[in-house]
């Protein structure tokens, strides 16, 4: 059974910097994607930064120019330094795993999420 793991979370003032991990477990096989997504209360989760191969980085709007997502692809962990960080970051932060295996189908794991306050 596929888990997914995230630490590096918690409390910090604004303009502050967090990195978040996650370092997955069970799996024979290597991640085609990773991501991660956050979600605030009575919002939709939504997708902060995803990555497949190492340099093929997709980020929300909102984040461009101060997160970045990076992983180990033979690991399959991925991590997002988040830098100067706002109120408006504040949210539980879940990572992602995502692809297809050929003959077998779609996958698409998540982690428990890990809570990110950014407060003075």
């Amino acid at each position: 059974q596929v888990q997914l793991a995230e630490s590096g979370g918690g409390l910090v003032q604004p303009g502050g910097s967090l990195r978040l991990s996650c370092v997955s477990s069970g799996s024979r096989f290597r991640f085609n994607a990773m991501a991660w997504y956050r979600q605030t209360t009575g919002k939709e989760r939504e997708m902060v930064a995803s990555i497949t191969t190492p340099g093929s980085a997709n980020y929300a709007e909102s984040v461009k120019g101060r997160f970045t997502v990076s992983r180990d692809p033979v690991r399959n962990t991925v991590h997002l330094q988040m830098n100067s960080l706002k109120p408006e970051d504040t949210a539980v932060y879940y990572c992602n795993a995502n692809g297809r295996i050929d003959r077998v189908g779609p996958y698409n794991y998540w982690g428990q999420g890990i809570q990110v306050s950014v407060s003075s």
